[in-house]
């Protein structure tokens, strides 16, 4: 589709099917795709962004991805890095510079853990990037330059298996129910208690039902 020819409609619809990414604008993704399948494009399922293969298998990971530092970190730029997390800017490439060089890290994620990496550059040219990962089990796959920019999944599918959370997550989700209940329930009005305590217990009972079908790590 050239600029001539791009519609909103279009535009819109490829936000629906996930050909996007999150960033904070000093990196960018060009196109990311796995195996032939490119983010946001439909397979035999007819669902966007899915990839369907028969057994556990490797599979190379392709992805064009820009980012732009000065070639020396200035002053601001040493603070931003210096900074805790939890204080802004939070997303900003000067938190992924490597070391003292322009380089960065790009990493490919699956199922929230990073697997594969490597550095680019930040200097503002698109860099082709190849990856190749065991792919274990149905799971999802994106790429990330930490933090900075992060895309959306491609959701690859094994033997037509659903994707499963992890245990630890599930468990994790679980015992965050029980600690925001236990800091509020003090909070609630006494007319609004039971239905509050209806609502933690789906909850609980929804990610204690995750837990028993999500995979060990």
């Amino acid at each position: 589709m050239t600029a001539a020819t791009l519609k909103y409609a279009d535009w819109v619809q490829g936000i629906r099917d996930g050909r996007s990414y999150v960033s904070d604008g000093l990196s960018h993704l060009v196109s990311f795709s796995v195996g032939d399948h490119r983010l946001g494009t439909r397979g035999k399922s007819g669902e966007a962004s899915r990839l369907d293969i028969a057994k556990p298998n490797k599979q190379v990971i392709r992805c064009q991805v820009a980012a732009m530092l000065p070639e020396k970190q200035t002053e601001l730029g040493k603070q931003i890095r210096n900074r805790r997390l939890d204080i802004k800017p939070y997303w900003h490439l000067e938190r992924a510079r490597v070391g003292q060089s322009r380089n960065v890290p790009v990493e490919i994620i699956i199922n929230g853990q990073a697997v594969e990496r490597q550095e680019i550059p930040a200097d503002g040219a698109v860099h082709n990037l190849e990856f190749e990962v065991d792919i274990e089990r149905s799971s999802w796959v994106a790429v990330r330059v930490l933090p900075s920019m992060h895309s959306n999944p491609i959701f690859v599918h094994v033997a037509e298996e659903p994707i499963r959370a992890s245990k630890k997550s599930a468990k994790w989700c679980k015992e965050a129910v029980d600690v925001c209940w236990g800091k509020k329930r003090g909070l609630i009005r006494p007319e609004e208690i039971g239905a509050a305590k209806e609502a933690y217990d789906s909850a609980r009972a929804t990610y204690t039902k995750i837990a028993e079908v999500a995979f060990e790590d």
